[in-house]
């Protein structure tokens, strides 16, 4: 009796995009090397739910594929909403909650597929292989900040909006003012911009060239909770629920928590 073999097939957008992404000619050498590492991921934890343990054999066919791509645009949360507000075209956005909740009552986003996906913690990024400072105690985070020569983080991201309000209280703020760059903290920092960072845990551990130097002390640290919803004037509804849907798998957690995120509580 011939071998039985059994064929996953993972029929879902962020499979499909990363795959179509590898299928790109274009696709520069080191977007190639992180996608097939995400997708390998993805499409491990899918296809060996049920697998047996049992040797198979496979062919690879050659022939021409198509792919489907997703059409990202990454951005901080209030220049993003700013957009949506403006009447910018979209089928999904994932926003921190403020912005979601002011946005469905604005009509902008339909309120029945609000879903939280995310919960994210603020660290200091450092370059990579550099002494790491002490950042343990709100002192000795206060010293570090004191002592750095320039720090970067966005001003107009919710990052920003609270690192603001954290500085007066703490007593920082016009030394924190003299050098401060206005910047996507971890990506300044892996360039050389600057020299300490400020942003969220999931964006420095995604950096190439920057480590973690600590997470902000519990006793000063904000947590971003981050809801993804579906434009009330979506195109493609139907693929965007199904994105939502993802989110809450326990695959699509496992991703999050191994890149610095919680899932939503």
């Amino acid at each position: 009796m011939a071998a039985e073999s059994v064929c996953t097939v993972v029929d879902h957008p962020l499979v499909k995009t990363k795959m179509a992404t590898l299928r790109d000619r274009s696709t520069p050498r080191e977007l190639f090397r992180r996608t097939l590492h995400e997708l390998t991921a993805l499409v491990t934890f899918a296809a060996t739910q049920d697998l047996k343990l049992e040797e198979i054999s496979v062919e690879t066919p050659l022939m021409t594929a198509t792919g489907h791509k997703l059409a990202i645009t990454y951005g901080s949360t209030n220049p993003m909403k700013a957009r949506i507000e403006k009447g910018e075209a979209f089928d999904l956005t994932l926003l921190g909650d403020d912005a979601i909740n002011d946005l469905i009552k604005q009509g902008k986003l339909v309120g029945s597929t609000r879903a939280g996906i995310a919960r994210s913690s603020l660290g200091i990024a450092i370059r990579q292989g550099a002494v790491k400072p002490d950042v343990a105690t709100t002192d000795a985070f206060k010293r570090t900040l004191v002592n750095a020569k320039s720090i970067g983080y966005l001003d107009d991201g919710l990052t920003g909006t609270y690192l603001k309000v954290l500085f007066q209280r703490l007593g920082i703020a016009d030394n924190i003012k003299a050098k401060h760059h206005s910047v996507r903290g971890a990506e300044a920092v892996a360039g050389g911009e600057v020299e300490l960072g400020i942003t969220q845990i999931s964006e420095i551990l995604y950096q190439k060239g920057t480590e973690l130097a600590g997470p902000l002390p519990p006793e000063i640290q904000n947590y971003t909770n981050f809801s993804a919803a579906i434009s009330a004037s979506a195109k493609q509804a139907g693929p965007a629920q199904e994105l939502i849907k993802y989110f809450a798998s326990a695959d699509a957690v496992r991703v999050m928590k191994a890149n610095g995120l919680e899932p939503a509580r």
